[in-house]
């Protein structure tokens, strides 16, 4: 490579820079969309309407362990955050360094943990932090692409981790989350929020 390659090689390093400075978190989300499509549930963060309506039946009081599967740039996360109580604790988990290096540069709360690792291995990590169990359990992973077994996996190391009276929340595209949850979960309530792209299906399964 020559002194020009060299130069032209520094530009273009220079202006994606200054694009995914400029862009953020909508940066950081389609580069790990495009690195790991199948573990990406959508090209495009959930709305704030989609927010609201999933963390709106958590009863937060009660929440001293908040876990979040698949949190991408942290959508979900300031929002739990600011309803988290002062001695509560937020454990996301991701199996993109990308995603977890993120978080653990732009969120500086106390409260919160960012883990690299598998949703399957939820109880080991929930353990390793000091906690016998979780009270909600968010999920935006697509269940519908995820390999063979992983599904079935994560819904079962789910329902044995969340404490009796706690649930497992989920927003999809497809209905597909749902047929994996009733296997584990007897109540399972539904809602749908239009305003989100695309509109998207809502799961609370409750371990009562």
């Amino acid at each position: 490579m020559n002194s020009t390659d060299l130069a032209d090689s520094s530009a273009v390093s220079r202006a994606k820079r200054r694009i995914g400075h400029k862009l953020g978190p909508w940066a950081v989300f389609f580069k790990g969309f495009v690195q790991h499509p199948v573990m990406v549930g959508s090209i495009i963060p959930s709305s704030r309407f989609t927010i609201n309506r999933m963390l709106a039946r958590t009863d937060w009081d009660r929440c001293r362990l908040f876990v979040e599967y698949g949190p991408g740039v942290g959508t979900f996360c300031q929002p739990v955050l600011d309803r988290l109580r002062p001695d509560g604790a937020l454990i996301v988990i991701d199996t993109n360094p990308l995603y977890i290096d993120y978080l653990n540069r732009t969120i500086h709360d106390p409260r919160f943990t960012a883990v690299l690792g598998s949703a399957a291995d939820v109880e080991k990590i929930v353990r390793d932090h000091g906690h016998d169990g979780a009270d909600y359990v968010l999920s935006g992973l697509p269940f519908s692409t995820l390999p063979d077994g992983v599904g079935p996996a994560i819904v079962d190391a789910t329902h044995r981790v969340l404490n009796s009276g706690g649930a497992f929340l989920v927003y999809q595209f497809s209905a597909a989350a749902r047929d994996f949850m009733a296997k584990r979960f007897n109540r399972i309530d539904s809602d749908f929020e239009p305003l989100n792209i695309l509109p998207c299906k809502l799961f609370w399964g409750h371990k009562d």
